[in-house]
């Protein structure tokens, strides 16, 4: 009988937590700000560094490059044109009737 109280219990907040009709928050919107607050985060303590030589102003320079956000190349792989060589259904041979 405990089982199944706890099994009604854990469902039931499940419910409340998860019901129909909630509007959930955009992911890719959330990566995108926690990356770029991150991204300014990290480039702020690396521009707080103090460079005396040439190898350390030029790795500086490596990383506030790879620190900047790049446009995506092209469609990603799902959105891509399905682009079949052949019709499909393959259309009937004329001897075939």
């Amino acid at each position: 009988m405990f089982v199944v109280v706890r099994s009604v219990f854990w469902l039931t907040v499940a419910y409340m937590v998860i019901r129909p009709g909630v509007d959930l928050p955009d992911a890719n919107a959330m990566a995108a700000q926690a990356m770029a607050a991150g991204s300014q985060v990290v480039s702020e303590q690396i521009n707080q560094i103090e460079c005396a030589n040439l190898q350390c102003a030029g790795s500086k320079m490596v990383i506030a490059a790879a620190l900047q956000s790049s446009p995506s190349v092209g469609l990603p792989m799902h959105e891509m044109p399905n682009n079949s060589l052949a019709p499909i259904p393959r259309p009937r041979p004329d001897w075939a009737g």
